[in-house]
């Protein structure tokens, strides 16, 4: 099948051939003239699959050129790295069209997206945030609306963002709307979210939920502690031939900025690695992320914030410098390689304490990550004492949270405490009852007044 096949319009097959397209997706395929047909839709995809593609063609052929003042088309996104990418690529399929779009998201004063938004706009890309912002300010027409899109809808319902989506539904017109839907797992939460937001959807899947890319081999490291996993990424990254281009995740901006500081004092030029997470400016993400997509950079470290919807080609690795939480950020973090058909590897460190999450990943992905010895050059650190008490702590939590009635090793180390000062605390009362206190003890000589014998046998 070609895209020939799907009856667009000239400019939009112009477009296609400059971004060298040769052949729809499996997700495109599917979904493209489900689209165009009018239908509510419910796209289960991973990244890296075109699904952002496979809405916006549909659309772009039915907006077919600018009209009006108000948007035709609503497009929201959790993330304004996802938010950015959507727009990025409405301008390279719509070049050759006259159609009007915005990105509006947080970070940046609203100023200047109200005006575009005023000049009139036919599609608007948003974060549910921001959207409803501008929305309150009234600078937002709504009546012409004709088609909502929710991409990354788990992402969404994981950052929170239901309440807000549900205002929007109650303040955006529902007749004659068309509805879509984009996820790359299908939680309860979302299915909960598919049955309000669609009617009478048409369910397209084009691989299982959850499941990890195929072009991309994947490794676990068993690691004893946070030193030793600074000594391993140290090691791989020095292998410039081998890592060419590299996402390292964390799980917190502390961890991120940690990293950053030793690969750039030590193993990576500092103009060959960037760092982005919540902490960092809008126009610092921006500059970072672009120069990782045109291979000025190396080495990208990055919390979670970039792990959705970010599509960069020829990242050779993901490194998983923390295994997620989130469990499906699994999927996305390692997403992010063995994308457009190009193989690319996955590598997950994983302590003591981590390994109930990934059991918990592994479930999800109904597959087992391969483990690897550590090599044998690897500088092996000891643990200290208080990140170890850390980890037995958080095993203990993890445990207790699939048995609500363990107690853990930390509970029954107090409760020996304290039933042996309670067992010397009854011993000695009951040493004084029967006249048997023994010498220099806080409870000898206490007669009834509170004096002390001692000190009356002196007096």
């Amino acid at each position: 099948m070609t895209f020939e096949d799907f009856q667009l319009n000239r400019q939009l097959l112009n477009a296609i051939t400059d971004l060298g397209y040769d052949v729809p997706s499996p997700i495109q395929e599917q979904a493209i003239p489900l689209v165009m047909g009018g239908h509510d839709v419910l796209g289960i995809a991973q990244t890296g699959t075109g699904k952002t593609a496979a809405y916006l063609l549909p659309i772009l052929m039915k907006v077919k050129y600018a009209q009006g003042k108000d948007m035709r088309v609503l497009i929201l996104a959790p993330t304004r790295e996802l938010v950015m990418q959507i727009d990025t690529a409405i301008t390279e399929l719509a070049k050759y069209t006259d159609i009007r779009h915005v990105a509006i998201y947080g970070g940046l004063g609203p100023k200047t997206q109200i005006e575009t938004i005023k000049a009139g706009i036919d599609i608007l890309v948003a974060t549910p945030g921001r959207f409803m912002d501008i929305y309150l300010k009234g600078e937002i027409g709504v009546k012409e609306l004709k088609t909502l899109v929710l991409d990354e809808a788990d992402k969404m319902m994981d950052m929170g963002f239901m309440p807000q989506i549900r205002k929007i539904l109650e303040v955006i017109p529902s007749k004659k709307r068309q509805n879509l839907l984009f996820s790359a797992t299908f939680p309860p939460r979302v299915e909960e979210l598919s049955h309000e937001f669609l009617e009478f959807p048409k369910k397209v899947e084009v691989s299982p939920q959850a499941t990890t890319a195929e072009m991309v081999n994947q490794i676990l490291y068993e690691m004893p502690n946070f030193k030793t996993k600074i000594n391993l990424i140290g090691m791989l990254m020095k292998d410039i031939e081998r890592f060419k281009r590299v996402i390292i995740f964390c799980r917190s901006k502390e961890v991120a900025d940690n990293i950053f500081k030793f690969l750039a004092r030590k193993i990576v030029p500092e103009n060959k690695i960037k760092v982005i997470h919540a902490n960092k400016g809008q126009n610092t993400r921006i500059n970072s992320m672009e120069a990782f997509r045109e291979g000025n950079v190396q080495v990208l470290v990055a919390t979670d914030v970039a792990a959705r919807g970010i599509d960069i080609q020829m990242v050779s690795h993901v490194v998983n410098f923390d295994v997620p939480i989130i469990y499906e950020d699994y999927v996305h973090r390692i997403g992010r390689t063995g994308r457009a058909n190009h193989t690319g590897e996955a590598i997950t460190f994983m302590t003591e304490a981590e390994e109930y999450h990934i059991k918990k990943i592994e479930k999800i992905i109904k597959m087992e990550i391969p483990r690897q010895p550590l090599p044998d050059e690897l500088v092996i650190e000891e643990t200290p004492f208080i990140e170890k008490q850390e980890m037995l702590r958080e095993i203990d939590a993890q445990k207790k949270k699939e048995d609500p009635n363990f107690k853990g090793a930390f509970h029954e180390k107090k409760d020996r405490r304290v039933k042996s000062k309670e067992k010397q605390e009854k011993q000695k009362k009951q040493m004084i009852s029967s006249g048997r206190a023994p010498k220099n003890t806080s409870y000898r000589g206490k007669s009834n007044g509170g004096s002390s014998r001692r000190n009356t046998n002196k007096k």
